[in-house]
């Protein structure tokens, strides 16, 4: 076997350790002192920062674009403006991109879609999910229609992915025009308060076009899309934390569709039983209470991850854990709105339950609903088509599906909040829970309309009225008889029921119709 020669061995050792120092290198110092002076990190820092220390294993890193055009030939940085490939988030594979904003202004180029699409065919083939940092100034118009086609390829792999592994994206610069759709079909939006843009025509255009005038932040900004537009599902104070939050939730997810989410080991009693919950519900069924602090009673540790935080406030979604089980939990908000369903707050909770189920992940419902909004505005906004989505997440879904009835349920709400009719598993009511058409007055004033108008005394008699009627049907147990409620229990025997009744169905499978796709009435 002929030895190799020690000086050509090292002269190419050399070389690839001088590329590699250049393509980690390639942006030049003012661009990143630049970048820092935002409050923003570099692609790479980003990386090290979401990843486990040390995991990280580059794809591409010698790739440059390939444009003719005569200013670009000057500059062929290596690597060109996206840092992709795959480590570790605590112990668990992950594939990401990180767009370069030193590099072109992270301008997306053929290339640079090229080893997007290539990380995220890589991520799907193996099962694992797919991050995306997003910091770019948009399509590379040096390159024309190729940049276009560019993200046609990754839009395309949005789609193909979509269910089938965990898709996140992280906003942390600008993000416009066409490349805001990547992000959009993705399980989960990040964004960073001040720093981060989204945005479909920027404010010079809106300006000329329709005359209006707005700031980059009032109009793409992290709070705009977290609180008006339910874009985006989280908002961070900075990059680091807004990282950090993405870790987090990773650990809620499972690597794709043919997993479990992973399980935590429980440090909280199982058996837990919590007095405090036995009064948190008031005496006056008009006064309001907060449901994060029953989820918070009853979930292990009293962690809840919420998503939409900032959006459609009555309704509550979000990520904890019963017995180290990654649950997602949906809830009504009786602090904003009575916890009444609206347009928003059907498509925020549909999209969680559809994603939840998605990805395997058991639903628990608190449900304290007294019906839909009305309105002329709801009705001419199409509450009837948005609040079918919900009815259509919860029933389509084939995970585990748990309920609790704490106090109101009326209506088509009653039904549309994972009821036994929406083929819920274990459906479990407190002793406060009304399930009923409607309210006592609301029905009372319906029924004995006449009877109360001819009434000497119409107050005490719709009183009188009222109670007769809380009496027959303002409970569970009507419900009950029917097999609607499957135990009414103590709120303090809660945390444990739902415990038992996610481990019984641990091993549940439900027969699918054979059809290619339902039609959501989106």
């Amino acid at each position: 076997m002929r030895a190799k020669n020690p000086e050509t061995f090292e002269e190419k050792l050399g070389q690839l350790r001088e590329l590699r120092e250049a393509a980690i290198h390639s942006a030049s110092g003012a661009a990143v002192e630049k970048q820092h002076a935002k409050g923003k990190l570099t692609a790479r820092e980003r990386i090290e920062k979401l990843l486990d220390p040390g995991t990280f294993e580059e794809l591409d890193t010698f790739v440059r674009h390939r444009t003719y055009d005569f200013d670009m030939q000057k500059n062929r940085p290596w690597g060109d403006a996206v840092v992709t490939g795959y480590g570790e988030i605590d112990g668990r594979t992950v594939f990401v991109f990180s767009q370069d904003f030193t590099v072109f202004g992270g301008s997306l180029g053929e290339v640079m879609a090229e080893k997007m699409v290539k990380v995220m065919d890589m991520a799907a083939k193996v099962g694992a999910p797919v991050i995306g940092l997003n910091d770019s100034g948009g399509a590379r118009i040096q390159e024309g229609v190729v940049s276009l086609g560019g993200y046609g390829d990754v839009f395309v792999r949005n789609v193909q992915c979509s269910g089938v592994i965990p898709q996140i994206s992280v906003i942390m610069g600008p993000c416009a025009g066409g490349a805001v759709y990547s992000p959009a079909m993705t399980d989960f939006i990040f964004m960073v308060k001040e720093t981060s843009h989204m945005f479909i025509t920027g404010p010079d255009v809106i300006k000329t076009v329709t005359g209006e005038e707005v700031e980059f932040e009032e109009l793409g900004g992290a709070m705009t899309h977290n609180t008006k537009s339910g874009v985006a599902h989280f908002a961070a104070e900075d990059e680091e934390s807004c990282l950090e939050d993405v870790r987090y939730l990773v650990g809620f997810l499972p690597s794709n569709n043919l997993e479990m989410p992973p399980r935590a080991e429980p440090y909280d009693d199982p058996e837990r039983r919590d007095p405090e919950l036995d009064g948190i519900v008031p005496a006056d069924p008009q006064k309001p209470y907060d449901m994060r602090s029953v989820i918070s009673l009853i979930v292990d540790d009293g962690e809840f991850f919420e998503v939409h935080e900032h959006f459609a406030k009555n309704i509550i979604c979000g990520f904890s854990r019963l017995d180290g089980f990654p649950v997602g939990i949906v809830g009504n908000q009786p602090m904003h709105l009575a916890g009444v369903l609206d347009i928003e707050s059907s498509e925020k909770a549909a999209r969680f339950v559809r994603t939840c189920d998605a990805y395997n992940i058991p639903l628990v419902t608190f449900t304290d609903v007294p019906g839909f909004l009305p309105g002329t505005s709801q009705e001419w906004n199409g509450i009837i088509r948005h609040g079918a989505k919900l009815l259509y997440a919860f029933t389509e879904a084939t995970v585990p599906k748990l309920t609790v009835v704490t106090r109101k349920a009326y209506g088509g709400a009653y039904d549309v909040m994972n009821s036994k009719h929406m083929l819920a598993d274990f459906n479990f009511a407190w002793p406060t829970a009304e399930v009923a058409v409607m309210g006592p007055e609301g029905a009372v004033n319906i029924i004995y309309r006449k009877d109360l108008a001819s009434s000497p005394t119409p107050d005490e008699r719709r009183q009188k009225l009222m109670d007769d009627y809380k009496a027959r049907f303002a409970n569970p147990y009507s419900a009950a008889e029917r097999g609607y409620i499957d135990d009414v229990i103590e709120p303090r025997d809660t945390r444990p029921k739902l415990i038992r009744a996610l481990h019984t169905l641990q091993t549940k499978r439900v027969a699918q119709p054979q059809r290619k796709h339902g039609n959501i009435p989106l």
